[in-house]
Formats: structure tokens, sequence, C-alpha cells
């Protein structure tokens, strides 16, 4: 019996002992079950933080606006001034249009249309259009500093854009340059717009049952997410179980762009230049249109940038164009920035409104008083920095030459990554003919000796314009010349002083350029052979004399029909050539074969 008592008594002693124990286990199990939950609730429940619309827009200062462009978000910002949404005029010209000119020495923006300069002055509310003055119930151009902004609505006047400012909470644009149809979808019960795809991405803002979203273009694979961007402009991702019935949305732009006229000749060109230094020159036009055959068009060097206030010298004369007239040639006088290169800079003269209308002014007026027919711009010192100003000069002048029906060419290089701010595809809507100098491939400057205008060369130069300008407005430019290259080994003193230089040439190398029958006089002197380089599509040759070697390629019938067989390949509007007095009589029958 005693023993039974004891047993009991261990027994009981052993529950109690476990009863803690369990409730230990217990405790554990349910702390662990709570860390399970707790990590899955963390790794699987959508994520309530929501971003500052500050931080999305990044948007520091009251009067700032983020801006929002064709579903993209930017990194410039607009202002907001007075109400009105206003971006840089570097905004403006990198955006939204590029016709439009910002003049910062003369605080002065323009626009040109086809028949049109329009003029707006740094805080004023008034604006001109060929002298007429309009008024707005807002200032179109302010400055801040070095800084110049330009209200969207005037922008609107001359642009095909369509925008939206929206200023809850932050402020921001929304602009629109690129019309037709898109994609939309509807919210089918109310979710969020996160700012990445994934349920942990911060909250960008709320949409609601039945409203509309723009679906944009995911190049990555998002799961069961969407692309899209909101009525209040935020750009972000929604899971597609908050998506319904996908749609379609049109706009069009209210803006109708002005149709550029130009001058077409209903026959393929035959032009070429004729140099004139001085006023003598101008009387021996002619014999100089005597030794031509077929030529529709001559281009004098008549004017010459004297200043960088827009004033011109002139060789123009009256009885050499009554001349031409007389024998149905057209006369094209050219412009050039060569001859006063060291005493004028590109920039201040086509920068500045006042000196670049001066010079539009000049130029009409000298085609208007000697009866020209046409006016050759040869602008062959143009950079980056004056390369805006220059294409505002060819629209200024265009509008003039259209209205004056004088025909408006420029010469252009060849297309190269060097000189691309020439911007071909402007000149070839607002001028008449672009002209590509299809030469000096290797020039007088250059370090090897080489073709002036190799076959490949001038075609793959006809093609890369042709990306940019229509055929039908583009002449081809030939040398009626060719270079002697003269080579010589360097002294050791040369090539000690070249030997810790990356551009190690072993040859001195010169050329002097020569008309076709001059250098043919050359190589016959020199017993020179002529061989046929296919690859250059010249004659080639070369000779010995006095230690030094002198090699030419060759411009004369064959290379020539090469050359102007390109135009009807390529449908261009005609040919050109430089200059006058370098060919010989055969090479106008050789070009009339392509021209008629």
């Amino acid at each position: 019996m005693a023993m039974t008592k004891r047993r009991r008594r261990r027994r009981s002693r052993g529950r109690r002992k476990a009863a803690p124990m369990l409730a230990v286990f217990v405790l554990i199990v349910l702390i662990l079950v709570g860390v399970m939950f707790a990590f899955l609730y963390e790794k699987y429940s959508p994520s309530k933080e929501r971003m500052s619309w500050n931080t999305y827009f990044e948007v520091t200062a009251s009067d700032e606006a983020a801006v929002i462009l064709n579903d993209q978000m930017m990194d410039f910002k607009a202002r907001v001034i007075d109400g009105e949404p206003y971006v840089t005029t570097d905004t403006l010209y990198d955006y939204l249009n590029s016709r439009f000119y910002w003049d910062s020495q003369e605080n002065l923006l323009l626009y040109t249309t086809p028949t049109e300069l329009i003029t707006a002055s740094v805080g004023s509310n008034t604006y001109t259009v060929a002298k007429q003055s309009y008024t707005e119930d807002y200032t179109p151009v302010k400055v801040d500093g070095d800084t110049a902004y330009v209200a969207l609505k005037y922008i609107q006047k001359y642009t095909g854009i369509q925008y939206e400012l929206m200023t809850d909470e932050v402020n921001r644009v929304n602009i629109k340059t690129k019309f037709g149809t898109a994609e939309t979808v509807t919210v089918k019960k109310n979710g969020n717009v996160r700012y990445r795809a994934g349920i942990k991405s911060p909250i960008l803002t709320d949409v609601a049952k039945g409203d509309i979203l723009y679906v944009l273009e995911e190049k990555e694979d998002v799961g069961d997410w969407t692309k899209v961007r909101t009525s209040n402009g935020f750009i972000g991702y929604i899971r597609n179980k908050y998506l319904g019935q996908k749609g379609e949305e049109t706009t069009e732009s209210n803006y109708t762009e002005p149709e550029y006229t130009s001058i077409s000749k209903d026959y393929t060109i035959n032009m070429a230049w004729h140099q004139v230094t001085n006023a003598d020159a101008n009387s021996k036009v002619l014999e100089t249109i005597a030794n031509t055959k077929g030529l529709t068009t001559i281009s004098p060097t008549w004017f010459f940038l004297k200043d960088d206030d827009g004033n011109i010298d002139s060789l123009a004369s009256q009885t050499y164009v009554s001349y031409c007239h007389q024998n149905n040639i057209e006369v094209w006088a050219l412009v050039e920035d060569i001859t006063h290169k060291d005493s004028i800079t590109d920039k201040e003269i086509l920068s500045r409104t006042s000196s670049r209308q001066r010079l539009v002014s000049n130029l009409i007026a000298k085609a208007i008083e000697f009866d020209l027919d046409g006016i050759n711009i040869d602008f062959e010192y143009i950079n980056e920095d004056s390369a805006k100003g220059y294409v505002e000069f060819l629209r200024e002048l265009s509008i003039m030459c259209r209205l004056n029906g004088i025909i408006l060419s420029v010469d252009n290089y060849r297309p190269a990554d060097h000189n691309r701010f020439y911007n071909r595809a402007e000149q070839g809507v607002v001028v008449d003919y672009l002209i590509i100098m299809g030469y000096d491939e290797h020039y007088a400057g250059s370090e090897e000796a080489g073709s002036v205008a190799s076959i490949n060369w001038v075609r793959e130069g006809i093609e890369e314009t042709l990306k940019e300008v229509p055929a039908e407005k583009v002449i081809n430019a030939v040398p009626f010349y060719t270079r002697l290259w003269e080579e010589r080994p360097k002294t050791a003193e040369e090539l000690a002083q070249e030997s810790d230089t990356d551009d190690y040439v072993p040859n001195v190398v010169s050329s002097k350029a020569y008309g076709m029958d001059a250098i043919d006089k050359i190589l016959a002197t020199n017993g020179a052979e002529k061989t046929w380089d296919e690859t250059t599509g010249q004659y080639y040759a070369e000779y010995v004399a006095d230690g030094k070697t002198y090699k030419v390629w060759l411009e004369e019938e064959e290379s020539i029909a090469l050359k102007a067989a390109l135009i009807k390949e390529y449908n261009l509007a005609g040919i050109s050539a430089w200059k006058l007095g370098f060919e010989r009589q055969d090479i106008w029958d050789t070009i009339l074969k392509y021209v008629n």
C-alpha cells in the first residue's frame, strides 16, 4: 500500500514537471509559426509604402515642374510662371521645335515660316509677324540670368504639340508631340500603380474602377504586371488583375505644318562656277561661256563677307548678267566666307539677328539690282558654334528669295561625322538646291597623296546626302582640276623631331592644283605613262624628278563620265563643276551625254 502511494506521488511529480516543458514547447511552436507567418506575410503581402510625389517627380522648387514628354519622364524641368508652363530655349530646340532660334545677344526669339519672320522680345507680351504686331495675355519669352524660358502656349502656336499642366501637390506638365493611336486599358477594380513591377515597390498613385490608363511598351518581361501612364502624369506598373477591357485612343495635332515651296527647274542643271577675283575678270565672261557647251547655269564668285556686321564686298556686273541671259544661261551669284576669313567670324555675323538680317538684306538688294536668277551660298568655315545661326540665316534668306522668285542654292561638303552640324535635312527643306562639293577627298593640306574625287567616295557622298535631302534638290559637283602630288623623304632632322609622335609620316607631301591640259603637258614633259585605276575610276601616273616622286590621279573625259553617270543613276537635279577654265572642251560633250 505504501509502495503504491509512493508511485502515485512520483507520477504526480512527473506530470507537474512535464506541464511546463509542454508549455515551453507549445510556446516555441507558436513563436515559430508566428515568425513563419510574419515572414510569409512580409514576403507575399503588398507593401503599403507610398512614394512621395516630390521624390518621384524630383521637383525641388515651388515654381519647378516635372516634364512628361511622349510618355517618358524627362531629366529636365519646366517652370511655372504666372500660371503658365515655360521651358528653356535649349529644351525647345532639342525636343519640341528646332526651327525656333534664340538670339541670346539681342534677347530675341525668332521663328521662320516659308514666308514670314516672327519675332518675340524678352519681357514683352507683344510679338511681330512680318512687322505686324500681336498681343497675348501672357509673356512669350522670359529671362532669368543667362537662361531664357519660352511659354508652351506660345510654342503651341507654331508647333504640333499638346500639353496639360497639373498643379495638385507637385507641378508637372504632360507634353505630347507624337500623335496617332495609343493603346488604353480600363481599370476594372480599385488598385494601385507602383513605381516598379512588384508588390513591394512603393505606391505612386491610386486608380479607381473605370479609370483609363495608357499602356506603354515594355521590352522586359514583368510577369503579370503592365507598364502604364496614368491621366495624372505617373508612369509605373499595375497588376493585370486590376485591368479590364482594352481599347484605343486616337489623338491628332491641331497644328498644320506650313508647306515650303521651292523653285524647281524642268531640265537637268548643267552648272559651273566661274572664279572672279577682280572686276576686270568679268570682261572675260563671253570668252568663258564660249568655251562651254550646254551650260545652263553659271555661278560667278562675286560676293564676300566683309565684316561681322553683315556687310559684303561685291564684284557684280550688270553687263556680265546681260551677256549670260542673252546666251540663255542663268546667273547664280556666289557669296563666300573665305576671302576675308582672317578678319571675320561667322558666328558673330550669323548668331546676331541684326547682322544676319543685314546680310540677308544686302544679298537680296544685290540680286534685285543685278537681275540675278539665284544666290549660291558657299560658307566653308561654319563650326558647331555658328551652325544654328547659319541654318537660321538660310531660313531667313529663303523667305526673301521665295518672295522675290530668286533661286537659293547652298554648297555643302560631302557628309561626314565632323560636319553633321550643317544640318542638310533642314537645308533640304528650305533651299531650292543643295550642291555636294564632290571633291577634296585629298586636299592641299592632306598628309598623304591621293585622289581628289575617287568614284566610290563620290558615290558614297551622294548616297549619304540622299538620306536627308530629296534627289530632285541635289546637284553633285565634280572637279575640273587634279592635284600633282610631290613626295620627298624627310631629312634626319625632320624624322628626329617626329620620332616621339603618334602621327609618324616618313615623307613630306605637298600638292598643287592643275587644269586638265596643264597636267597633261607636265606628264608628257616627264615621260610619265598613264594607267587606268579601277578602284578610283581614274588614270594614275607617277614619275621621279630631282629625287622627288610625283603622283597624280587624273580628272579627264573618262573619270568625269563616271561621275556624270551618277546623275541619272540617282535621278539628281544636275551637275556642277569647279571651275571654269580648268576643263578642256571635250569635257562638255561628255557631260551632255548625261544631262540631256
